[in-house]
């Protein structure tokens, strides 16, 4: 294993401790579907994304936004781990006054592109971005993270639709498949099968890859810079802590007492053995 692999993998493990810990100093917060993406943000925030945290309003940065927007402790998690603001302050998660509101909120912390939380609206905030970036000739891509469930809102395949009609070949949609919503099992609520089908009757180049395999995150987020495609990331809600995987009652709620030091405790023996 490259030492390059090696650092990723212990920033995603780190990065999971790191939600389980704010998440549980806040008595609140989306952990596990914040569990099934970070591995997306990670690759993406160490890896791939052309910005400066130092200056995060650089013109020709690349743009990310999280239509996903409970999953906001993972994302204040990437920032904070990519030098956006001090990680000490992902413990004020929640709290009054706090920049780390239960949704990101753009006037008030670095990094956040677009206030999100109402699902289905940011990949049509994507989807603008990337039309401007094209009339003004900038080379920037466009990643725009948006959960499976969030795919039964018809504003997802209407931006869809407004991608492909207006050839914008500078966007990127990662879909964080972990196959459960607030209502239970996505196929139970609403189903999205045949999915990579829809996605590639819309227009987009469409792959599937394993949302945890850190390689397989990297290659398809690198191959598919100046070209319109959508990645499904098949990952697995509360990934990374036995108990919390695919465990649905986590969807938005933290863990408490003995469970927190058990997840935690879990995390760090697999620490230890990445190498």
């Amino acid at each position: 294993m490259s030492n390059k692999l090696i650092a990723l993998k212990r920033q995603s493990n780190i990065a999971r401790q790191k939600i389980i810990e704010v998440t549980t100093e806040a008595e609140s917060g989306h952990l596990a579907g914040s569990l099934s993406c970070i591995d997306i943000l990670v690759v993406l925030y160490f890896r791939i994304l052309k910005h400066n945290p130092k200056k995060p309003n650089w013109e020709n940065r690349d743009r990310f936004i999280l239509s996903k927007g409970h999953a906001a402790p993972a994302f204040y998690t990437a920032l904070a781990m990519s030098g956006y603001f001090p990680e000490e302050e992902l413990f004020t998660l929640r709290k009054i006054n706090s920049r780390l509101q239960g949704h990101p909120d753009c006037k008030k912390l670095p990094g956040v592109e677009i206030s999100t939380g109402s699902l289905g609206q940011g990949l049509s905030s994507a989807t603008g971005m990337a039309l401007g970036y094209k009339y003004d000739n900038k080379d920037g891509q466009i990643y725009c993270l948006v959960g499976d469930g969030e795919c039964d809102e018809g504003q997802i395949w209407e931006a869809a639709m407004f991608a492909s009609s207006n050839d914008l070949e500078n966007i990127t949609v990662i879909i964080d498949r972990n196959r459960y919503q607030i209502d239970g099992r996505t196929e139970e609520v609403l189903k999205l099968e045949p999915f990579k089908s829809k996605w590639n009757s819309f227009g987009w180049e469409t792959k599937e890859i394993d949302g945890h395999n850190l390689e397989e995150i990297q290659k398809s987020l690198q191959n598919s810079r100046g070209r319109r495609v959508a990645i499904i990331a098949n990952t697995v809600k509360g990934k990374g802590v036995s108990f919390l995987e695919n465990n649905n009652k986590y969807h938005s709620k933290p863990c408490c007492g003995e469970d927190r030091k058990k997840a935690v405790d879990e995390l760090c023996k697999k620490l230890e053995l990445i190498e």
